[in-house]
C-alpha cells in the first residue's frame, strides 16, 4: 500500500473518531472531561486529527458555514487543549461570527453567552490564567456586551445583570470562576461598592487575571484593556474621574 493510501486512510480515521466524540460531547449531560478522555484514547492520530481538523476549519470559514465550523472548532479544542489559540478561536467564532446570523436577540444571547462559558470553564480551566484567553474575555465583556458593538447589547447586558445578581445574592461567584483575592484587586480600582452586574467590571477583573502572566506586547494590550474598563464603569455609572 502506497504511504499516501496511508496517510489518506489515517486522516480519515482520524476525523471519523474525532467527529464522533464531537457529537457525544454535545449531548445533554456529557461533561468536557469525556471527551478529553476521548480524544486521548486516539493515541498517535491524535496530531494528524488536528491537522485534518484545522484544514477543514479552514475551508469552512472561507466558505462562511459558521455554525459547522463552531461545531468542528470544539473538536479541535478538546484535540489541542493546551493551546489557548484553539479555544479563543472557537468563542470568537460562537460570539461575533454566529451569533449575528441569529434571527433574535435572545438567540444572540445564546451563542455569546455559549462563548464566555467555552473560555471561563473550559479553555481557561485547561489553560489556568492564559494571557490570550483573558484577553479575549476582557473584550467579550468590554466590546460585545457593554459597547454599541452589537444591537443586541442592551439585552446582553440585562442577561448578564441577572446572571451576576443572583450570584452574588448567594455569594456563589466560584459558579463565574471569580476568586476573592481578584475581586479585592478590582474593588480597589473602582471602590469598595463595586457593581458587579456591569459588564465593565468582569471585563476589568479577567483583564487583571490576565496581566499577571502576560509578557511584551499583550501586558501593553492587558493593561489598556483595564485602563477602559475602568473609564467606562466610571462613566457608566457617573463617577467622577480623577
Amino acid at each position: 500500500m502506497k504511504l499516501r493510501t496511508v496517510s489518506t486512510i489515517g486522516i480519515a480515521l482520524a476525523l471519523s473518531v474525532a467527529g464522533q466524540v464531537a457529537l457525544s460531547a454535545k449531548r445533554p449531560g456529557k461533561s468536557p472531561m469525556i471527551a478529553e478522555g476521548a480524544f486521548a484514547a486516539l493515541g498517535g492520530f491524535r496530531s494528524l486529527a488536528a491537522e485534518a481538523v484545522w484544514f477543514r476549519a479552514d475551508r469552512l470559514q472561507e466558505e462562511g458555514r459558521y455554525v459547522e465550523l463552531a461545531q468542528l472548532a470544539s473538536t479541535l479544542a478538546f484535540l489541542e487543549p493546551h493551546t489557548p489559540e484553539v479555544w479563543s478561536y472557537s468563542a470568537w467564532n460562537l460570539a461575533y461570527n454566529i451569533s449575528i446570523m441569529m434571527p433574535t436577540p435572545e438567540d444572540r444571547w445564546r451563542w455569546v453567552a455559549a462563548a464566555i462559558k467555552l473560555l471561563r470553564d473550559d479553555g481557561l480551566r485547561l489553560n489556568p490564567g492564559s494571557p490570550e484567553l483573558c484577553r479575549e474575555l476582557a473584550w467579550l465583556f468590554q466590546l460585545k456586551i457593554g459597547g454599541r458593538l452589537d444591537s443586541a447589547a442592551p439585552l446582553y447586558r440585562e442577561k448578564w445583570k441577572a446572571i451576576a445578581s443572583d450570584v452574588a445574592a448567594r455569594q456563589a461567584w466560584h459558579e463565574l470562576a471569580m476568586e476573592p483575592d481578584m475581586m479585592h484587586d478590582v474593588e480597589r480600582m473602582l471602590g469598595p461598592d463595586v457593581d458587579w452586574t456591569s459588564p465593565f467590571a468582569s471585563s476589568l477583573y479577567w483583564a487583571r487575571v490576565g496581566v499577571k502572566d502576560a509578557t511584551g506586547q499583550e501586558h501593553a494590550f492587558l493593561s489598556e484593556i483595564a485602563r477602559q474598563s475602568i473609564v467606562l464603569y466610571k462613566k457608566t455609572k457617573g463617577v467622577a474621574q480623577n
